[in-house]
């Protein structure tokens, strides 16, 4: 038994859920309302004791085990809910190797010294005469007593060893003080303190844990001499990385999820301010762009983004940095489209809704929000599509009588136009660049498309699945008389392997009238977590997909992973029979998984006719639903199998 199975068999599901939903037993599962969605009136919240799962008839229409229950509850990921039930559950997590240990625990120590680092600056802000020209700055910004303690800031005194002396005496030695940024080594030997008589910003990852320090210059009386720079941050250290941090994530991760949108702001002062007055789904960048690792951080929480940048060019050039960035990270679906001679060819769309606001010249996020919150909000919602900030940005700067200055505006305007996921969209902006270029559109139709850089190589254009007639393939008996689960771990073992496939696996299902394969197919939260951990392989360009998902596994799913891959080692050499064989193995997940369903709501509407108790409208919406989606769901099954699925149960 796995690790993951033993939490399992240990925690009771309907326990765990009671204690922070209110059930009442029904037949023999339970309801309440909903945690995730707002609701009042209607149970549409069921927990299933004999599957040991849940699912949510409502708004929500989401369901799964405990580890999905606690990461919705508690905003986590994967391994944090893990760890949580393993500890609760007296479970013991598969040891780390030697070098692993030694890592989290050197890691863990550097994160104690931030930690004290955090206690000691606090200290110096608040009870130290030094302190008083920070907090006189802070509250000159308009923060309150309570934001500031709320982002733990902080001084540090104008001293070379005021730092190193305090945490020297909590046991640390220099060279763990150097590792963790906290102080520099002079040329001629020693160590003195990184940051002097700065306001001190704790900069934390999106889990909380403290990485490192961003430290604001401050002003000395009577001293007139230009910093070296205005803000300093902590240097490249095991815990701090700055392409791959975002400020104010551990606190904004939970309003951008509710909210399905995610601001960009630059600076921390502007994050600080917007949080103290209630837009808590903004983060900042760190550095001066944003890179491919902040945005796959961002799109597991939301696919709608707000650049709010400065008005002047700098602000531009970041704009058009950020987006480069998000068009080589964000998923792309794949349009089939006929080019000139009339072949049947692939385009991405960018499955992302990015928008730019534009903050008054010469104001930051924290100038608005201070002067008037409601404006903060007016801009946001003022926010326009990526295309048209860009095109009418560029237009402005530029000789449009001059056919050289057009063409370059059209060769930035083009690859966002054809980005756009609708063809409405696409032909609206188009005309609307003919118009503002001066241009006839089909001259920019015949424009040269430029070679993609940093993605990978297009498959061949999906064909239509289709049977031959051959003996059957030994694939496709292990679809007949199998779990839903044992199909899942089957289905993950073809992508982890050939996660191309996804392309046309998708095309398919869509032809069929179906959803696209998503995280949501798969029943078990480990398996839901491998799914996702492929697709961000097949958008990764580093190494081979399957070593990239291997790596980037969790510790306890690694085994796991290895035993699915173990069953999928003979794959048939024929990738239009594997094909075939992924989509049947799906197909069959989604009947069986519609037929649970159904026998739940047949369940639950019996039960509650037995006790003389009205019929939620939801059971019967989601009745109604599922009848929509098996309609298409038999004709696919009909299109993509020799045989019925329905009946290899």
């Amino acid at each position: 038994m796995s690790s993951i199975e033993e939490i399992k068999a240990r925690i009771d599901i309907v326990d765990l859920v009671s204690e922070s939903v209110q059930l009442r037993r029904s037949g023999k599962n339970y309801t309440g309302l909903c945690p995730f969605h707002h609701n009042v009136n209607t149970p549409s919240f069921v927990v299933f004791p004999h599957t040991e799962s849940w699912h949510c008839f409502g708004e929500c229409n989401e369901g799964g085990d405990i580890f999905k229950f606690m990461m919705k509850k508690e905003n986590w990921e994967f391994v944090e809910a893990l760890e949580y039930l393993a500890e609760r559950a007296g479970v013991e997590l598969k040891p780390l190797s030697p070098q692993q240990e030694a890592e989290q625990e050197e890691y863990e120590h550097l994160r104690a010294l931030l930690e004290d680092a955090v206690v000691f600056y606090r200290h110096q802000l608040v009870n130290t005469p030094g302190g008083k020209v920070a907090l006189e700055y802070l509250r000159g910004r308009n923060l309150s007593d309570e934001t500031i303690e709320v982002f733990e800031l902080g001084y540090s005194p104008d001293r070379w060893d005021a730092a190193m002396k305090y945490l020297a005496g909590k046991g640390y030695t220099p060279e763990q003080m150097a590792e963790a940024g906290m102080v520099s080594e002079r040329d001629s030997g020693g160590y003195y303190d990184r940051f002097r008589h700065r306001m001190m910003i704790p900069i934390r990852d999106e889990r909380g844990r403290m990485v490192g320090f961003g430290a604001r210059v401050l002003p000395k009386p009577g001293d007139d001499s230009k910093p070296h720079a205005k803000y300093l941050n902590s240097p490249q250290t095991p815990l701090f990385d700055k392409s791959g941090l975002l400020f104010g994530l551990h606190k904004a991760r939970s309003p951008i999820r509710s909210t399905d949108q995610a601001v960009i702001v630059e600076g921390y002062m502007g994050v600080i301010a917007l949080h103290q007055a209630g837009y808590t789904n903004a983060v900042a960048q760190m550095g001066t762009a944003l890179t491919d690792q902040q945005l796959r951080i961002l799109k597991r929480l939301t696919r709608n983004i707000i650049l709010a940048l400065d008005s002047d060019a700098a602000g531009m050039n970041a704009t058009m940095r950020g987006l480069q960035v998000a068009r080589e990270t964000l998923d792309r679906s794949d349009d089939p489209v006929f080019d000139a001679r009339g072949l049947l060819r692939h385009e991405a769309r960018l499955q992302a809704d990015i928008r730019v606001t534009t903050l008054p010249p010469g104001q930051d996020p924290d100038d608005v929000v201070n002067a008037d919150p409601q404006q903060w909000e007016t801009l946001i919602g003022a926010a326009r599509p990526i295309v048209e900030h860009v095109m009418d940005t560029l237009a402005a700067d530029r000789d449009l009588d001059n056919p050289k200055e057009k063409t370059e505006v059209a060769k930035q305007v083009l690859p966002l136009i054809r980005d756009l996921p609708e063809a409405i969209e696409r032909d609206h902006y188009l005309q609307r660049l003919a118009r503002v270029l001066k241009v006839d559109e089909r001259a920019l139709l015949d424009a040269p498309r430029p070679a993609t850089r940093g993605r990978r190589p297009r498959t061949q254009a999906p064909r239509q699945p289709t049977v031959p007639a051959r003996k059957e393939s030994a694939q496709r008996h292990l679809l007949l008389g199998v779990n839903t689960h044992t199909l899942e771990a089957y289905c993950l073992g073809i992508i982890m392997r050939h996660p191309e496939l996804l392309y046309k696996v998708n095309r398919a299902l869509q032809e069929s009238g179906l959803e696209r394969l998503s995280s949501n197919d798969f029943q078990l939260t480990d398996h839901q977590v491998m799914y996702r951990v492929s697709m961000d392989a097949l958008e990764q360009e580093h190494s081979e997909p399957i070593s990239y998902a291997l790596s980037a596994l969790p510790q306890p799913l690694i085994d796991m992973a290895d035993e699915i891959l173990s069953k999928t080692d003979e794959l048939d050499p024929n990738e239009e029979r594997v094909l075939e064989d992924l989509l049947r193995a799906i197909l069959r997940i989604r009947e069986e998984r519609l037929s649970q369903m159904n026998d739940q709501l047949r369940q639950l509407m019996q039960e509650a006719q037995e006790e003389g108790t009205l019929i939620p409208t939801q059971y019967a919406q989601t009745r109604a639903r599922n009848a929509r989606v098996e309609l298409h769901l038999d004709k696919a099954i009909a299109r993509y199998s020799d045989r019925s699925i329905s009946t290899a149960k």
